[in-house]
């Protein structure tokens, strides 16, 4: 999402870029819907005209900063909600030093609410049918004999018939 703010000709305007992006993402979700973008902004000036342009486009949220005090491990995260902001749109709570939340309030159901769920990309894959793959002889013997009853012309059986054949001629 940073590469919206860079001009590289003088065509190129990153205020509407950022205008169309989150107008189009406001259009895609629900309403109370939460969306999480991972931000490596250069600059303060990036992230202040990242945030501006998403509440213009009518998202609630903020910036969430895990390991705010280090230098390789620091992660920022835009954490926005469609529509106004309300109590149940708080911001999740960034990870500290040891991995643990920053503030140290006490653990409640809210705490638990305003977490955001980091999820693998993909998604569970259904469950294969555990059925044998193929058509066996039977199936073939069988569907030959109906043929046959239908009055059409069926190849006769044999030790061939239903073989499974190679790969390679």
């Amino acid at each position: 999402m940073q590469w919206l703010c860079y001009a590289d000709k003088s065509s190129h305007e990153p205020r509407l870029r950022l205008k169309a992006f989150f107008g189009t993402l406001y259009r895609c979700l629900a309403r109370g819907a939460r969306a999480v973008l991972q931000l490596y902004s250069e600059n303060m000036d990036q992230t202040e005209m990242i945030m501006s342009y998403a509440m213009r486009s009518g998202f609630a949220g903020g910036m969430v900063i895990d390991y705010p005090h280090s230098s390789k491990a620091r992660k920022a995260y835009i954490v926005l909600t469609c529509g106004p902001p309300s109590l149940v749109t708080a911001l999740p709570k960034g990870k500290g030093e040891d991995g643990e939340s920053c503030s140290e309030s006490d653990e409640s159901d809210d705490e638990e609410r305003q977490t955001v769920c980091v999820s693998d990309r993909n998604r569970p894959r259904k469950r294969l049918k555990t059925t044998k793959k193929g058509k066996g002889k039977e199936w073939v013997f069988k569907n030959k004999e109906k043929r046959r009853r239908q009055g059409k012309d069926v190849p006769h059986d044999s030790k061939y018939t239903a073989r499974k054949r190679k790969a390679y001629f």
